[in-house]
């Protein structure tokens, strides 16, 4: 299904909802972004997009995993016909989003989330009987290691620790397996890995250390304490 076989109003909703990652009341949809009629409620929810429930007395409208896909797939393409300006202006900001995603192999899912969802979530402790596969342990102690590694070598938590520095303290755990699990510690709320923005100030140990994610070179960790 392409952005011309919706109006604006039925794609920003779904943009909206996407956004939100949550039921959203009908009555705040429209403070959200635009209105939703009942024809267009109806049709959305009839080709398998939304999700319409109750919340007391109001009614809730909710992504369905086919309307998270078609949000995706929706990244990218161009806006439906005679689109006015801000339509327009919302199809640019999702293809660059789209760039993003495709670029680092990430799902909307995984960035969007709840308004309410806590800053940091701590993991469960694991029960003492758990069976933790020799894999899964090694990838555990490695994000560790970096992570022990960097409060030594890091100046104040949330300071910028080149790679150069931080692969000869790790030199023990090949190449590879430091590599992967940088590029999962990425994803974590209090990590950062990046490029080094003035790509003159990079030495030879500076290029041979930069881990390469999503196709781009990144020199600098820092990590929030």
């Amino acid at each position: 299904m392409s952005a011309n076989e919706l109006t604006g109003t039925e794609v920003s909703v779904l943009m909206v909802l996407m956004a939100e990652a949550r039921a959203v009341r009908n009555p705040d949809l429209a403070v959200l972004g635009p209105e939703l009629k009942k024809a267009q409620r109806d049709r959305l929810s009839s080709q398998g997009l939304i999700e319409v429930g109750k919340d007391g007395r109001s009614m809730t409208l909710e992504l369905t995993d086919k309307g998270w896909k078609h949000c995706s797939d929706l990244m990218g393409t161009p806006p439906p016909k005679g689109a006015a300006g801000p339509s327009k202006a919302l199809f640019t900001v999702m293809a660059g989003l789209g760039r993003w995603f495709q670029r680092d192999d990430v799902r909307p899912a995984e960035v969007f989330f709840p308004r309410d969802t806590p800053a940091t979530i701590a993991a469960p402790p694991t029960p003492p009987n758990a069976v933790v596969t020799p894999s899964v342990r090694a990838s555990l102690d490695v994000e560790t290691r970096i992570r022990d590694t960097y409060t030594e070598l890091a100046r104040e938590p949330g300071a910028w620790v080149r790679l150069s520095r931080l692969r000869p303290a790790l030199a023990d755990i090949p190449r590879a397996d430091l590599d992967d699990a940088l590029a999962r510690l990425r994803r974590a709320s209090d990590v950062s890995l990046i490029p080094e923005e003035n790509q003159k100030t990079l030495t030879d140990e500076d290029r041979a250390a930069a881990v390469d994610v999503g196709n781009q070179q990144n020199h600098l960790l820092a990590i929030e304490q």
